[in-house]
């Protein structure tokens, strides 16, 4: 395997956000609050905007040479909290720690913003992803949410906070 590197997108990277965007909501359709079918019918101009970090969203990407083989985004919910969105890596590459680089890459850019607490909302029966989000140091919340895309599925949250927060 190739090198993997994980960064933030730039506008030129987004066909490859679109692409991966698209194929994580195809793979994984409940684990998203966004559908298929409303990403699909998505502009340019959206998708454009998201890479180049004109959107209240930040998107990483990460790649196995000039393949997207993953992504991430965090960016402020409506409640000003920061929350780790969009986490997909492609069925080949899984088990290689992408997935952990990508959350490591979204805890060091919003530390970098000020934010020292993450949250996300994850459904418990997501054995693979909760494990990932528990060995990053992400603990369940007593808190639950309909999720918007699919609103029969109750997910629960999980928050992450910097050692400087604990202290």
């Amino acid at each position: 395997m190739s090198t993997i590197v994980i960064r933030s997108t730039t506008e030129s990277d987004w066909e490859a956000l679109k692409e991966l965007r698209l194929a994580s909501l195809l793979e994984s359709p409940t684990a998203f609050g966004w559908n298929y079918e409303a990403a699909a019918a998505s502009g340019e101009e959206l998708w454009r905007d998201n890479a180049a970090g004109r959107t209240p969203r930040t998107y990483l990407l990460a790649f196995a040479g000039d393949k997207a083989v993953g992504l991430i985004g965090y960016g402020l919910s409506a409640a000003s909290e920061c929350n780790l969105i969009a986490m997909w890596v492609h069925p080949e590459f899984r088990g290689k720690e992408i997935a952990a680089g990508l959350v490591e890459a979204v805890k060091t850019g919003a530390g970098a913003k000020g934010h020292q607490r993450i949250v996300l909302t994850v459904s418990p029966e997501n054995s693979r992803a909760v494990a990932l989000y528990q060995k990053q140091g992400f603990s369940f919340l007593p808190e639950w949410e309909t999720l918007e895309s699919h609103p029969h599925i109750k997910v629960q949250k999980m928050e992450w906070r910097s050692q400087e927060c604990m202290l």
